[in-house]
């Protein structure tokens, strides 16, 4: 009997903090940062700046994270610490995105509506 397909996942962009401004950011709402494009970095570094109210914790804001382009985001969050539940991103959205937790490290799922790559793409 042969092992069960693993969902596909294909790296994305590692996300680091930034405390000053940068250029060419894009808000997003539901955590109340502003994010730059990955595509735009050479190594997909994707750079976020927290408004000082924002609900995301300081663990997270402190920590990096790697994020994966997903086909869906359900077979990568069932069984895991979900740390942030799906929600999307843009306006109009071009992604819906969960964070997880594993093996210490915050991980980014993102599932892309067809055509659309990010805010500005």
């Amino acid at each position: 009997m042969s092992e069960p397909k693993e969902p596909r996942k294909q790296f994305h962009h590692v996300g680091l903090r930034a405390l000053d401004e940068q250029s060419s950011e894009f808000h997003v709402p539901p955590s109340k940062c502003w994010v730059t494009n990955p595509n735009h970095h050479p190594q997909q570094i994707e750079y976020l700046r927290y408004a000082s109210d924002s609900p995301i914790s300081e663990e997270f804001k402190n920590s990096i994270h790697i994020a994966y382009e997903v086909d869906e985001l359900e077979p990568h969050l069932e069984g895991k610490e979900v740390i942030l539940q799906p929600f999307d991103v843009g306006d109009p959205p071009f992604a819906t995105v969960a964070f997880t937790k594993e093996h210490g490290l915050f991980t980014e799922y993102m599932k892309f509506k067809p055509g659309r790559k990010w805010f500005d793409e």
